[in-house]
């Protein structure tokens, strides 16, 4: 697949807490196939977002769960929800959502949908794992968040926003190296880990701002965090 762009969309982007967005799918969905329309490809691995967290938090207060468990529950609300955006994209989307990120898909169709693989990291690690499959240099990560901050903005009214970061800096201040089934970071650390051993690019940015998400896919400026 030539000039194709591995993109991570977290499932708050797909499915906010407030409900869908009909509006916002509309114009995302156009956005990628005018990209395609362009000669742009696209490997697209979608989050499990809050829908995922309500299962993980109800089935917690119900039994006691292994780190396995919740792994598990992630894994397959991004399945329902790489399957609902695949759908969206219709005859112009691979007839399967992937689950394997090392396994090269053959098609000739310009988007491929994949989804959570195994237990002990995010999908974050597997948009990692495809831009090495599919030979791309950078992941773009379509957040919730417009920067990675130093610390919790939502906790620290001093939080100051990064805008360039390199990868031990990132991995030793800002998301360590510990998963958690469930944790809300940036980039989750066993990603992190392999895109510094690839030397990949990573891109952070708000997913539901579609000009910087053209900007981004252009290779122009964008408002944002780059991570190298």
């Amino acid at each position: 697949m030539s000039k194709v762009k591995v993109v991570s969309v977290g499932g708050s982007i797909i499915i906010p807490k407030t409900g869908f967005d009909i509006s916002f799918l509309k114009k995302f969905r156009k956005l990628i196939l005018d990209e395609v329309k362009k000669g742009m490809k696209f490997v697209m691995v979608i989050g499990g977002g809050d829908i995922c967290r309500q299962y993980q938090r109800a089935a917690d207060k119900v039994t006691k769960l292994t780190r396995e468990d919740l792994d598990w529950l992630g894994i397959k609300s991004t399945v329902f929800n790489a399957e609902f955006v695949k759908i969206l994209f219709g005859d112009s989307a691979y007839k399967e959502v992937i689950i394997n990120p090392t396994k090269k898909i053959k098609t000739n169709k310009s988007i491929i949908i994949a989804a959570g693989w195994k237990p002990g990291c995010s999908t974050d690690k597997d948009a990692v794992l495809l831009a090495k499959t599919y030979g791309a240099g950078e992941v773009i990560n379509l957040s919730n968040i417009k920067y990675v901050y130093d610390k919790d903005p939502a906790k620290f009214n001093d939080a100051k926003k990064i805008e360039t970061i390199d990868w031990k800096r990132f991995r030793r201040d800002i998301v360590g190296n510990k998963w958690e089934a469930g944790k809300n970071v940036p980039f989750d650390p066993a990603a992190s880990r392999e895109a510094q051993s690839l030397k990949l690019k990573v891109s952070i940015l708000d997913g539901t701002d579609l000009k910087e998400v053209k900007n981004v896919l252009g290779g122009k400026k964008f408002r944002g965090t780059v991570i190298e």
